[in-house]
Formats: structure tokens, sequence, C-alpha cells
């Protein structure tokens, strides 16, 4: 049974494999980006520099092989990485550089990051990200991560949390509507999901 706890400054490199290792709809998406640090700039790598409080990983006798980490204010959050994290990842990152289709996408979204959805505010604000390595799913893991990141929103005073998942990784989206969240907001390829506290 793997472990759960607070994120720690070590764990970094930790969380850019497990974010590149479920880059492709859940699975391993090494093989499509030749940077494989790209989409954890994105999506893992600023959550414990920033929301420190909101960064919980799980580890096994492996090592790290999941996490769970978000931010207390979505709005917020985009505003600190517009003043201390996108700037640097932008020179390393010019927009007229030559990259490859999927990390063309991940440069894409660090020069032009995606406002918070509207259904966001006023009732889930906060925003979460998951990602397990398929050594440990089917553990249980998924929920006790939720359950320790509902926990803290609660007691940070969130009112609610949302999440975005693409419409092709049914696996994720059967797992929330099995928790009870609820349909925000949904296109043909993406559906976002929120938790009201």
């Amino acid at each position: 049974m793997s472990e759960i706890r607070v994120a720690r400054p070590d764990d970094t490199d930790a969380l850019y494999k497990v974010c590149l290792e479920t880059a492709d709809d859940g699975g391993d998406g090494t093989e499509l980006f030749d940077d494989p640090q790209l989409v954890g700039h994105i999506f893992a790598a600023p959550y414990p520099i920033f929301e420190p409080s909101l960064a919980f990983v799980a580890e096994d006798g492996a090592g790290v092989g999941g996490y769970i980490i978000g931010a207390l204010d979505t709005l917020a959050f985009g505003e600190t990485l517009e003043r201390e994290w996108w700037p640097k990842l932008r020179a390393r990152y010019p927009l007229d550089g030559e990259y490859g289709e999927h990390d063309r996408r991940m440069v894409d979204l660090i020069h032009n990051p995606p406002p918070p959805p509207d259904v966001a505010y006023p009732g889930h604000p906060s925003h979460l990200h998951i990602d397990i390595v398929a050594r440990m799913q089917g553990e249980g893991l998924g929920v006790r991560f939720m359950d320790t990141m509902f926990a803290a929103l609660r007691a940070h005073g969130s009112p609610g949390v949302h999440l975005g998942v693409w419409a092709r990784n049914t696996r994720a989206i059967g797992f929330y509507r099995h928790l009870g969240l609820t349909e925000l907001t949904a296109t043909d390829d993406f559906i976002i999901f929120g938790a009201r506290f």
C-alpha cells in the first residue's frame, strides 16, 4: 500500500516523471515529447512551489508514483505564475522555436495559458490535477488522494473545486462520476467537473 504525504522539494524530479508517464490520457506519454520536462513545467512543477500545502504525493517501495496537486484560487494562482513562473519558461521556449507536435502544444500553453473557466467562479474557484502511474493504479489510491485534497481545500476555506479532463480519457471520467463530481460544462473534446464543499 502506498503512503500519501505532503510533497517535498526533493520530489521535483519524480513529479516531472509521473506527469510525463501519465501525459497520454493517463497512459505513458514518454514517446510523445521531445523535451521530457515540458508537460511537467505546466501541469506539475509549479504547484509544490507556489501552493505547497496543496501538494501531495504517493510513495511506495519503488518511489513516488502519483500526486494530487492544486491551487486554492485558480485566478490568483494564474497571476502568480504570470509573475514568477512563465517568464523564464517563455525565454527558454520561444514561440518561434522548432518543436514537434506535442511539444508545440505545450509551448503554446506556456505563452498563452488559458484563463479559468467561467464555471469556476464563484462556486468552484480551486482546481486540482491528479496523476497516478500504472503500478499504483487499482489500489484505491485515487479515492484516497481526492479525500486528502478535499479535506485540505475545506481546511483552507475553499467553497469548491474544478478539474478538467479530455473526453477521450474515459477511465478518468468514470472515476470522477463515481466520486459524485458534477459535470459543470462539456464540449466534444473536454469536460470540466466540479465539487462543492
